[in-house]
């Protein structure tokens, strides 16, 4: 991607590629390109290379621990990473909960969980979607009754992500019927070793039980788990959807994604020449690469526009819609170029250990597997759909 960027901007990612040349371990980076499913242990491991660094937390600000990076070096940092084979950042804490609690939690909140985030101490999981209420979060049932200096949770979350890692879940539950659906909701910090809760793993397309269904029954959550004010938390939730949301445009690894299809293109032949010269492939991964440049400027802007602190508004869905759609086409065009080694899908391949051969070249079941999770992209976070209605409506006032 080739945007202009300052000296200073240049230098950071020369300081950057010195670091990942350096600190990140070989065997994460071959698991990250080879598509081998990532441990508990590996994300953990690349978290505290980049916090002892101090680059763990790029969007928070110096006085929280974070490295007070602005949108520029956010952008570079996460080229450069997904470039270099690096493990993804598991957003929960660091890039959801973290802004949140900056915003609205009290001091004490913020000086209990921010370290606690940033050193791994808590492993924490997103505690929104139900069934019957996905992106329709305002529908929650969850509830969470006060009793006393505790409130008794009970109800069911589903899709929550790398849950079977958490052993913390913030969550928005229903603590009033009163008004407006919207103005009984509340945001609650729960442990999830706290008797009564039950996760039930969701396997996905791909073979992985990525998402899992969380059960609370009757579960007791100290009052001081609460942030912000009791039937306040769509305020937050919102605050915490558009960082989501933003981030979900995913520029690094649509990035990355690209250049791995342009590397397969090469390999793989149509009519005894390399599949990259066939005009017709070739006028398909120019036009995602051209959607991927306008992308990754208006990414820029709107998470600049966003520096000072505020939340970004319907901007956001626009990221959200565009990042997963040309993500996915990305991932439909690298199976495409893979032809029929596509077809044999085991995926216990791809498992660290796995004894099971492959059917094709190296390429051909990551290329399979990320397709298949990734039709994901355009559900989760706020379905596409839904975004687009935000926009008619806020932007285009339809």
């Amino acid at each position: 991607m080739n945007l202009d960027f300052t000296p200073e901007q240049e230098a950071f990612r020369a300081e950057l590629r010195a670091f990942l040349e350096q600190n990140l371990p070989e065997r994460l980076s071959d698991k990250v390109r080879s598509g081998q499913r990532l441990a508990k242990e590996d994300y953990e491991e690349w978290h505290a290379i980049l916090n002892g660094r101090g680059w763990l937390a790029g969007n928070w600000p110096k006085g929280h621990g974070g490295a007070g990076w602005d949108a520029v070096e956010r952008h570079i940092f996460e080229e450069e990473t997904t470039a270099a084979g690096a493990p993804r950042i598991v957003p929960f804490g660091l890039a959801m909960l973290g802004p949140v609690l900056q915003k609205f939690g009290s001091k004490e909140q913020q000086e209990h969980w921010l370290p606690r985030i940033l050193d791994g101490t808590d492993w924490w999981c997103q505690g929104y979607s139900e069934p019957g209420a996905g992106s329709d979060l305002a529908s929650v049932k969850t509830t969470a009754v006060r009793e006393g200096d505790h409130y008794i949770v009970n109800g069911q979350k589903t899709w929550t992500t790398l849950g079977q890692y958490a052993d913390m879940i913030f969550c928005l539950v229903r603590t009033s019927k009163e008004g407006k659906p919207q103005e009984g909701i509340s945001f609650l910090l729960i442990d999830m070793t706290s008797p009564g809760i039950e996760v039930r793993p969701i396997v996905l397309l791909d073979g992985e039980p990525e998402v899992n269904e969380v059960f609370f029954d009757n579960v007791k959550v100290p009052v001081e788990n609460l942030v912000g004010e009791e039937n306040k938390g769509w305020t937050y939730a919102k605050y915490l959807l558009t960082h989501e949301r933003t981030n979900i445009a995913g520029v690094g690894f649509a990035n990355a994604g690209l250049e791995n299809l342009k590397r397969i293109a090469r390999l793989e032949q149509s009519r005894g020449r390399p599949l990259i010269e066939d005009p017709l492939f070739a006028a398909r991964i120019a036009e995602v690469e051209i959607a991927l440049m306008a992308m990754a400027t208006t990414n820029l802007r709107v998470v600049s526009a966003a520096a000072a602190g505020q939340a970004p508004g319907a901007e956001s869905s626009m990221l959200k819609v565009k990042g997963t759609v040309i993500r996915q086409e990305i991932n439909a065009l690298t199976r495409e170029a893979v032809g029929p080694y596509a077809m044999p899908f085991a995926h216990e391949t791809l498992e660290a250990g796995s004894n099971a051969e492959p059917v094709g070249p190296d390429y051909a079941l990551p290329a399979t597997a990320q397709y298949f999770n990734n039709r994901k992209l355009s559900i989760y976070g706020g379905s596409n759909e839904v975004q687009r209605t935000i926009i008619a409506k806020t932007i285009l006032e339809l």
